[in-house]
């Protein structure tokens, strides 16, 4: 009875075992794989002297570090020095409307004020005359009359007359005579005190005022020109301070990591003539790591873009989980252009595939590490659950 449960269980081993063994072999599995990732070229953005910091093949970079300085020193400052001259030309033409406004509005004040004196002195007269009027009336109201009657009134500009007057009539025309005066003084008056004046019979004002009012029509003009003198000086000042902004950075510029990574290859040595566009260093982008592997035929054909599958690297370790994102397919050697690690040519005889690995970024060991081999597997082996304890 023992021997026969030996016999069972050494033919379960043995089954286990072949179970295993085909189970190894025949599951879907690449040729070779290889860590790799996209590679970063670094241009200048100006031609001048390059002068690179002193960095050691691998050596890992921040984004935004300072990988070095291009100096030009035969800067084209042509459109600076034009900028320059046109905004001294429009604050010169701001000083001279600026004065020309000045010194109109000083002959305003002036004529204002001869203006006033006029009008104060032209509103006294009218009432001193007007005084005098209503004396004369009083005078003619009375009784009071000049000596002699051949004598016309005033407004009759003294013309004899033949026969003797009225003197009831000849005072009823000194009356009205002056009563006329003192209405027509109290029009003016009134109109003076208005601001408008009726003594010489065809202006409204007197010449000083009158050349106020032209003056103030070109103050305006002046005003007007001065805002467009300092529109104009405010546009060139801020296109100056751009092209000073632009000749500056033309002058030196840093050049910068634009991902953070490792120095793969420098391509220019420190102190040569480069010129713009030219590239200077290639940089090993770590955030892009992927796996690329080659399969065969068979293999391939039983892929899919989106399959999950497991990289295990050589010597070794913990395996990890990944996902299928590119079939190339055979003699793919023109995706490698822009990834560190060329393929072999035994590799281009077989299919290519490439497999994204998030998780290796997060270990210390793998993270970066571009060049390490290993195994991708698309299916599950036996003995999965033993690596996956990193046995």
């Amino acid at each position: 009875m023992k021997i026969f449960w030996r016999l069972l269980f050494g033919l379960a081993m043995v089954a286990l075992a072949l179970w295993v063994i085909v189970g190894e072999q025949i599951t879907g599995a690449s040729a070779d794989a290889t860590i790799n990732a996209r590679l970063v070229t670094v241009r200048t953005p100006i031609a001048g002297d390059l002068n690179l910091s002193a960095r050691a093949l691998g050596a890992s970079l921040d984004r935004g570090e300072v990988l070095g300085t291009v100096q030009d020193q035969r800067v084209d400052a042509v459109r600076q020095d034009d900028l320059v001259m046109e905004v001294r030309l429009a604050e010169a033409a701001i000083a001279r409307h600026a004065s020309l406004r000045d010194e109109t509005a000083k002959i305003i004040e002036g004529l204002e004020a001869r203006a006033q004196t006029f009008r104060t002195r032209r509103i006294a007269e009218i009432r001193l005359r007007l005084d005098f009027a209503r004396e004369r009336l009083n005078l003619l109201e009375e009784g009071v009359f000049p000596p002699a009657f051949d004598i016309a009134p005033p407004a009759d500009a003294g013309v004899e007359r033949g026969a003797e007057p009225d003197v009831a009539g000849l005072q009823e025309l000194w009356i009205n005579a002056v009563l006329e005066r003192i209405a027509v003084l109290e029009n003016e008056l009134a109109a003076a005190e208005e601001g408008a004046f009726l003594g010489d019979g065809y202006n409204d004002a007197p010449n000083a005022q009158q050349r106020v009012v032209e003056l103030e029509s070109e103050m305006a003009a002046h005003s007007a020109q001065l805002a467009e003198a300092e529109a104009r000086r405010d546009a060139y000042t801020t296109r100056l301070e751009t092209e000073r902004l632009r000749t500056n950075r033309a002058g030196t510029v840093e050049i910068r990591s634009p991902v953070a990574g490792r120095l793969w290859e420098v391509l220019e040595a420190s102190g040569t003539n480069v010129q713009r566009g030219d590239p200077v260093a290639r940089l090993l982008d770590c955030r892009s790591v992927i796996v690329t592997a080659s399969v065969t035929e068979a293999v391939y054909n039983s892929l899919a873009v989106g399959q999950e599958a497991v990289f295990r690297p050589s010597g070794g370790g913990p395996t990890f989980e990944g996902t299928v994102v590119r079939l190339a397919g055979a003699g793919a050697a023109t995706i490698y252009r822009h990834l560190a690690v060329a393929p072999s040519q035994r590799h281009l005889q077989r299919y290519d595939v490439a497999v994204s690995v998030p998780g290796m970024n997060a270990d210390q060991t793998l993270g970066c590490a571009v060049g390490r081999t290993g195994r991708v597997f698309f299916d599950r082996r036996p003995l999965d659950w033993l690596r996956s304890i990193g046995l």
